[in-house]
């Protein structure tokens, strides 16, 4: 029988995220056998970036939801899910982040290759031919759908794909501070999906 991890710091950051606290992986593990300050620091980051002044509690939900769905790891995207719920996003908001991650992952690739490929006038001259309706008029407002877009984008390393969705945050209203803690959001969820 699973006993989970007795570590005082894993068991809260458990709790903060809405995880069993029978939970453990690898990672929390090792962590927690060496009570590694690196799991202090981890708790420290993902409350002090959930809690950003610049994005409300529901949108850091979304945002912390489209990197977990990125990163493959069904705990996290159960636990972000519950919590966006939580603080008021739909299930169509919670769908819709779904399909922005995916229409992220389609373009980031894409365009990623194009940029690899620099100046080859066929591929820079050859439209896409890509649907991507999602992207037109989402549930969440254009200007979250931007910014979820962006840090998928930043998680997944596509410059033109930043470059692009950075400019049209900023098209849709959103200042520096904000894009700044949407990406060390993200930057802080993409390790913590690493971690559990």
């Amino acid at each position: 029988m699973e006993t989970g991890i007795n570590n005082e710091t894993v068991i809260s950051l458990l709790q903060d995220l809405g995880v069993d606290p029978l939970f453990t992986s690898p990672g929390l593990s090792n962590l927690a056998a060496v009570n590694s300050r690196f799991l202090r620091d981890l708790k420290l980051n993902v409350s002090g970036m959930m809690g950003s002044k610049n994005i409300t509690k529901k949108e850091a939900s979304l945002i912390a939801l489209s990197v977990a769905i990125n990163e493959k790891n069904d705990t996290l995207i159960s636990a972000f899910s519950t919590m966006a719920l939580k603080e008021g996003a739909s299930n169509e908001e919670i769908a819709e982040t779904h399909a922005c991650v995916s229409i992220m992952n389609v373009n980031n690739v894409f365009y990623r290759f194009r940029h690899y490929m620099g100046g080859n006038e066929y591929y820079d001259k050859t439209p896409a031919g890509l649907r991507m309706s999602v992207m037109m008029t989402p549930a969440m407002g254009k200007g979250l759908f931007e910014l979820i877009s962006l840090v998928v984008s930043a998680v997944n390393g596509c410059e033109r794909c930043v470059t692009s969705h950075e400019h049209s945050v900023k098209e849709q209203g959103a200042d520096e501070p904000r894009i700044y803690d949407a990406i060390r959001l993200g930057a802080v969820i993409k390790g913590l999906c690493v971690t559990l």
